[in-house]
């Protein structure tokens, strides 16, 4: 993996969301790259500025149940209008699950065409039923910490005192992820 430089996240006028991004099922509307690729697309509608996307990444499920293909994830940072709500835009995104046939049945981690997952919002830290930010669990994930470690090496999570870099030592190593061709 090579890292890029530290991306600046925030200035006065917007405010930096960084979303993960994964897919483990095809869809009439293209497999699991593409599928990222027009999460992004959208991702960069809502965004006032380019929106910075790290390479493409498989990995083994998590949690999921047997027989679950693999993931393919990303992690993306869009910047946003410095006054825009964590929960307005956190709705939003599951509207775009919905958009690119993310299918809900209430099986716990099941396979799905698209994860849109909001892992930071700002300096800020969210806990209400529906919305944890930072995602609780990123720090655990290396499918999340890798990307992410890509576009934000330096960046300190709220509540956290060690960059992502740092934090990505940490991850597991196990299940393996590695990059994939876009």
């Amino acid at each position: 993996m090579k890292s890029q430089p530290n991306i600046i996240l925030e200035d006065d006028h917007t405010i930096a969301a960084l979303i993960g991004l994964g897919s483990n099922l095809d869809s009439e509307s293209g497999d699991r790259s593409a599928l990222l690729k027009r999460a992004i697309c959208e991702l960069s509608r809502q965004s006032i500025k380019p929106v910075v996307v790290s390479s493409f990444y498989e990995s083994e499920p998590v949690d999921c149940p047997l027989g679950s293909r693999n993931f393919v994830n990303a992690v993306a940072a869009v910047f946003l209008p410095i006054d825009t709500d964590v929960e307005a835009y956190h709705s939003l995104l599951c509207e775009l699950e919905e958009k690119l046939g993310r299918k809900r049945t209430g099986i716990i981690h099941e396979p799905r065409t698209i994860d849109l997952d909001l892992l930071y919002f700002g300096c800020e830290s969210v806990s209400l039923k529906h919305l944890e930010v930072p995602h609780p669990r990123a720090l655990q994930r290396r499918f999340v910490m890798l990307p992410l470690s890509e576009i934000a090496p330096e960046l300190v999570l709220p509540e956290q005192t060690m960059s992502v870099l740092k934090l990505l030592n940490k991850t597991p190593e196990e299940p393996e992820v590695r990059q994939i061709n876009r």
